[in-house]
């Protein structure tokens, strides 16, 4: 493709070119220590540092492991999938499994329970792997918006409560399974999960991270877990998605494979996952039956021996004055190879356990209410202690006490072993070096293949919010902004946004008398250009699995499936202003592709404001703050003047206003995205004024508004040349507003 060859729309990607994966030698190593932590602890990783390029590295190692090779998933590299024999393998499948999951449903409560608990991990994450698939390297790909709109449907269509995670939150609680947020640093201990479910768990979020360079993959996960439906066989739940919907993402990413040079390949890379996935829910399936006929299995004694074992780690330094035996108490607990078997002999014998002239045991009286260990059992495992005791006072004898829970531990080696021996032959560790702004531009959209661009990107996101700190004293005189500095109440913010919109970009408005000649025009619209074709960017990380419970995640995250047309081709930003350039002969290479390196339409002065954001984008956790901030300047920038001046000029040409139109409307400032940045902010400072005081709010505050200045230091350049050569002016008095 030359420099001046534009890609065609509708865009067909089914896969990006294969690149290696570079990070930095420091990553390396640290990737190779977490490889020897242990399954839960990866887990965790991959789910709470979604920043780092460490954690991506793993993620690339880890789908090296799970994914089989050609050849590998029992097909032949010859075979051409189709959609009704792809249906057809996972209806086999699932028809395989109907028997085992409706035996687990059918299980007693304590059982089912633990089952429910054991599956909880991958029911509560299915579909983490849609959570970054919409990026600027992927968009705005047929298959890539199929599988959105999917997406934006699974986390509620804008409202929590409607998706997939808080239904089957809910589904499992009806069921007695009550368990923290999944990114909790106990969720695991408290789903009591398995090496295997951790592992499982791992793949899918380390899929998750890396969906643009495995979108074959995604595609076939992504239909093959929805579609053999386990979580909602185990609950009794009606499935989200009927399969023929399903299906659908299926037919359009075959049919898109038709006309891509590496359709053939991508076919059997769908389909290798499909079978991949009816693997792991086999082997997750008997796991559960293991595990069920495990605690079935388990004697009294047995039961009370698995209570000790889950909390012994915790118990050990409380009880320095009791002896059991001739060790103390302590001893027993604080020993990290507890021999189980031998403590259950010596309590069942021990003073604690013996009855009393007034009834029950030493031990039941110590976890009553007003007892030392009141608090430390929940209701289910006080029971059971009761249960033991009651025997023991009728003088039955000890039952086996120590039944190891084996329970995926083969399948589990084998997974952390193939883990332990992978190494993709596609990593490359180096630093970066020195780029220029069209090489940082590209590796930043093509991020997952330049994982070591990351230190670089926060530093240049860094820089940028410092510089703009700057107009916090001359912001007020902007063009179309006012970043100048102010306390935050929300009564003051929503009246600086307002006198913005009336002062700054709806009452300046006139009708243009003159209208600029055609091609003046089209430059004008190439100067947009380079931010428009990354419209949306700054907030495509937001709401990602671990990120859902504040609502100010959820709006922004709405916002973002808006400007992507919610899935919808014909609303897609993206797509809608390739087709704006096209009606000026403007073609451009899509922005992730080598070609656009060279492209001699747009300005090399133009990148600068799409880098920062981009920067801002890959660092949603530690720069939240600043990414609401920075949120609200560019939506209202949409309106008023500037967008209606745009309009008078492309019709004077008859070029296509599409895009301006659609900004000028979603961005209203009554109740569309200018609004919508604002409530964002609003609520999402409330919580921090609940939990952390008012004192919080405006060092939270400062860090939004900074966000915000970033975004007007790169629209007012004229103003930035004249504040860095002159004195900050007087400050004007401040008034407090509360509403």
């Amino acid at each position: 493709m030359n420099a001046h060859a534009g890609f065609p729309l509708p865009d067909l990607t089914t896969s990006l070119p294969r690149a290696p994966f570079e990070f930095s030698p420091a990553a390396g190593r640290e990737a190779a220590e977490a490889l020897a932590e242990q399954p839960g602890d990866l887990f965790r990783r991959l789910l709470r540092d979604q920043e780092s390029q460490t954690t991506w590295l793993l993620a690339r190692r880890l789908i090296e492991a799970f994914l089989p090779g050609p050849g590998e998933d029992g097909g032949h590299e010859a075979e051409e999938p189709d959609a009704e024999a792809i249906a057809a393998e996972v209806a086999a499948g699932r028809e395989g499994l109907a028997q085992a999951v409706a035996d687990l449903r059918a299980l007693a409560p304590e059982t089912r329970e633990l089952v429910l608990r054991q599956r909880a991990p991958l029911a509560l994450m299915s579909g983490c792997w849609l959570d970054t698939v919409s990026q600027p390297a992927t968009q705005p790909s047929v298959v890539v918006n199929r599988l959105y709109g999917q997406h934006f449907r699974l986390l509620g269509s804008g409202n929590v409560r409607r998706g997939l995670p808080h239904l089957r939150r809910r589904a499992l609680e009806g069921l007695g399974v009550y368990l923290p947020e999944i990114e909790d640093v106990d969720f695991l201990r408290k789903a009591e999960a398995r090496a295997l479910t951790e592992l499982h768990g791992s793949f899918y979020l380390a899929l998750s991270r890396l969906p643009a360079s495995f979108l074959p993959e995604v595609v076939g996960v992504h239909y093959a877990v929805h579609a053999l439906g386990i979580d909602d066989g185990l609950t009794g739940s009606e499935p989200f998605f009927l399969e023929p919907e399903l299906r659908e993402v299926i037919e359009e990413f075959l049919a898109c494979t038709a006309q891509a040079p590496t359709g053939a390949e991508d076919r059997r890379r769908m389909l290798r996952a499909v079978r991949l996935v009816l693997r792991l829910e086999r082997e997750h399936v008997e796991m559960l039956a293991e595990l069920a006929a495990w605690h079935q299995s388990l004697s009294l004694d047995a039961k009370v021996a698995a209570i000790v074992a889950r909390h012994a780690e915790f118990a050990g330094r409380q009880h320095r004055a009791v002896k059991m035996g001739d060790r103390k108490l302590s001893d027993w607990l604080d020993d990290p190879e507890l021999d189980v078997a031998a403590f259950m002999a010596e309590f069942r014998q021990s003073r604690q356990m013996q009855p009393t002239r007034q009834g029950g045991c030493r031990f039941l009286r110590s976890i009553k209410f007003g007892g030392p260990m009141f608090g430390i059992f929940d209701e289910r495992e006080a029971a059971t202690f009761t249960a033991w005791a009651e025997a023991i006072a009728a003088g039955e004898p000890a039952e086996p006490a120590f039944v190891p829970n084996t329970a995926g531990d083969t399948a589990a080696r084998a997974w952390s072993e193939a883990i332990a021996r992978t190494e993709p032959q596609d990593i490359a560790l180096a630093e970066p070096g020195a780029l220029d702004d069209r090489q940082f531009f590209h590796r930043l959209v093509n991020i997952e293949h330049f994982p070591s661009t990351l230190p670089l990107a926060r530093e240049r996101a860094e820089a940028g919010l410092a510089d703009a700190e700057i107009l916090f004293t001359h912001g007020a005189g902007g063009r179309y902004t006012n970043a100048e500095y102010f306390d935050y109440t929300p009564g003051a913010l929503l009246e600086r946004v307002d006198r913005i919109y009336r002062d700054k970009l709806v009452d300046p408005y006139r009708p243009l008398t003159e209208i600029p000649d055609r091609d003046e025009v089209i430059f004008g619209q190439k100067t947009f250009a380079q931010g428009s074709l990354i419209d949306g960017t700054w907030a495509h990380r937001i709401a990602n699995l671990g990120r859902r419970n504040r609502e100010s995640d959820t709006m922004l995250f709405s916002i973002y499936a808006d400007e992507m047309g919610r899935g919808d081709l014909a609303k897609n930003h993206i797509t809608i202003i390739h087709q704006v350039l096209a009606s000026m002969s403007v073609h451009l290479p899509h922005i992730r592709q080598d070609a656009f390196l060279d492209q001699d339409e747009l300005p090399d002065h133009l990148y600068a404001v799409s880098i920062h954001q981009i920067c801002l984008s890959l660092f949603p956790d530690t720069l939240y703050n600043e990414i609401l901030g920075y949120n609200l300047g560019i939506e209202m920038f949409g309106l008023g003047e500037m967008r209606l001046h745009e309009i008078q000029k492309l019709r004077r040409y008859h070029f296509d206003t599409t895009y301006e139109e659609a900004h000028l409307s979603i961005d209203n400032v009554s109740a569309g995205h200018a609004r919508q940045s604002a409530d964002i902010i609003v609520s999402y400072l409330d919580g921090v004024q609940r939990n952390s005081g008012a004192a919080a709010v405006q060092e939270e505050w400062r860090r939004i508004w900074r966000g915000y200045a970033s975004f007007a230091y790169f629209v007012e350049s004229g103003l930035v040349r004249t504040a860095l050569t002159q004195p900050a002016p007087p400050q004007a008095e401040s008034v407090d507003l509360v509403i």
